[in-house]
Order: C-alpha cells, then structure tokens, then sequence
C-alpha cells in the first residue's frame, strides 16, 4: 500500500471488501453474481412498466424511476471491485473518484425523494381515492420525476466543491469499495469544518431528515384511513396497497440509520464497509423482489410477457 504524509494526491488506491489475496477471486465472483442479479431484477421491472399497458400508472412510473437508480447505483459501487480483479489494479484517479463521489451522492439523494414521491402517491390513492386520477395525473407525475432528479443532482454539489478545495491528504488508499464522502474525509488532513456544517445542514436535514419526516407523515394519514376503514376486506386491501413501498421504506432507512448516525463506539470502517455493501447491493436486489412478489400487477405482467416470449420462440 502507498502512503503520503500530509501532500497532494493524484490518485486514490481502492482496498475493496478485503487485502487478503485468496479472497479476492471468491469475492469477485460473488459480487458478479450480485451485480448481474441486481441488474437483471430491475431491468425487469423497468421493461415491464415500460411495454404492459396495465402498469402505466403513477406507482409504476416512480418504480421504473427507482430501479434506474438501483441500476446505476450498483453500476457505479460494484465496478471498482469488478474492473480492479479483471485489470489487477485497483487505482483511480483524483478526478474520477470526486466524479464517482458525486453520482453514488445524487442517485442516494434521488432514491429518497422517489420514495418520498412514492408514499405521497399511496397517500393520495388511499386518502383521496376519488381524486386520485385528477391530483396524480400524467402531467404531475412527470414533474415530480423530474423535481426529483433535478433536485438529487443539485444537492450534491457542495460536497464536491469543498472536496475539490482539499489539498492533502494522510494516505492514497481508501478503506473502502468506492469513492465514498465518510473515508475520504477521514483521510484529508485539510479543515473540514465546511464540510462537517454542510453535511450536517444539508445531509442530514435536506437530504435525509426532510424526505423522512414526508414520508412519515404521509403514512401517519394512511395508517389513519386504513384504521377508519370498518370492514376487515377493505383495510388489508388498503393496506396491501402500499405494503411493498413501506418494505422499501423500512429497509433503506434503518440501513442508512445504522450507517451514519449509529453511536461512534460501533463506527468501524468493517462496518461502514458492510453497511455500504447492504445499501449498494442488497437493497437494489430485494426491491424488485419485493415489487414483484407483494404486488399481483407486476406478477400478472411478468406472467404475461413470459407467456408472449414463450410463442415468439
């Protein structure tokens, strides 16, 4: 490993998920496998609210928009590990890591404010099931995308202007996977006061605390229509509804919660390493599986296209 005692660097070394040698081939093929899954799920989903007339729907147009996020999220963490085995070289460049940094941050960004969209929509079809049509139409549908990642991709950056600003650093090798903001900061020998004032203004109550406390409101108003709800039938058909989004919810918030605001006596770089794997790889898998397995429309047009696919052959 290459070391630099407070100097500039031109280029990062990315230690990956273990520096043991006789690991690296079982975890390239794991992480292919993952990588190949993740992809595979969420194209899936993609195509079908793409081609099935059925699933053109506000739910469905946010899902698509989320499993592009899943798909490239995994594309940008995974490929160093991938592309590191096959080239026996795991260094990169200064400004590809800032560029790495800034799309793993906004696609991050994206995925929570598509989940806000998302409760917001089953708020609406579950509260105001009259106007749903009128309040979710085609056209506000496309701005909410649209504000999604227009906003996702803002957000961000700060953080990379104030990294650029940075000009040493104790080592060149990241304990990570990927170029993530926490272990490069750990590394500057720079004042990160700015950056510790951005992360807490804008990381915490932009980015994550905001998109939360909507989404939580908005299932506080669901939870409490379901409950007014007198037939048995009628409140778990309610509640399958947006069954699968709360899944979603629960899963990514709770990862994200144990990876940057759990107590600093359990703040290991093995367990950011873990977390980030659980945020970057998992996550991408069980959505579509979830999207498919809790939700009959989807299973009904994956049923459907595998049956033309079937005649075509």
């Amino acid at each position: 490993m290459e070391r630099r005692n407070q100097t500039t660097v031109t280029y990062f070394i990315i230690e990956g998920l273990s520096d043991l040698p006789e690991l690296q081939t079982p975890i390239f093929f794991l992480v292919l496998f993952i990588y190949l899954f993740s992809l595979g799920g969420n194209m899936t989903i993609f195509l079908l609210v793409c081609l099935d007339h059925q699933l053109h729907t506000p739910m469905y147009f946010l899902l698509a928009n989320l499993s592009i996020l899943d798909m490239f999220s995994t594309t940008v963490t995974l490929q160093n590990i991938l592309i590191g085995f096959v080239r026996r070289d795991s260094r990169i460049s200064y400004g590809a890591c800032l560029s790495e940094m800034y799309i793993y941050g906004f696609l991050i960004c994206d995925e929570l404010l598509i989940l806000t969209a998302m409760g917001y929509d089953r708020y609406v079809a579950i509260c105001k099931p009259l106007q749903y049509h009128l309040i979710m139409n085609h056209r506000i549908c496309i701005f909410m995308g649209t504000i999604c990642w227009l906003l996702g991709i803002i957000e961000v950056i700060p953080y990379i202007v104030i990294l650029s600003g940075f000009t040493c650093y104790t080592s060149n090798v990241i304990n990570h996977f990927f170029c993530d903001l926490v272990p490069l900061v750990k590394l500057s020998c720079s004042d990160t006061t700015a950056m510790e004032i951005v992360c807490l203004i804008d990381g915490f109550i932009l980015i994550s605390f905001t998109p939360f406390l909507l989404t939580f409101i908005s299932y506080i108003f669901i939870i409490s229509s379901i409950l007014k709800i007198t037939s048995n039938i009628g409140r778990r058909k309610a509640f399958y509804t947006c069954s699968s989004h709360l899944t979603v919810v629960i899963l990514l918030y709770s990862s994200l919660f144990f990876q940057y605001l759990r107590p600093t006596s359990m703040d290991t770089t093995k367990s950011n390493k873990y977390f980030s794997l659980y945020n970057t790889a998992a996550l991408p898998i069980l959505n579509p599986i979830i999207y498919s397995l809790k939700n009959k429309d989807v299973k009904s047009a994956m049923i459907q296209r595998a049956h033309w696919f079937k005649v075509c052959i």
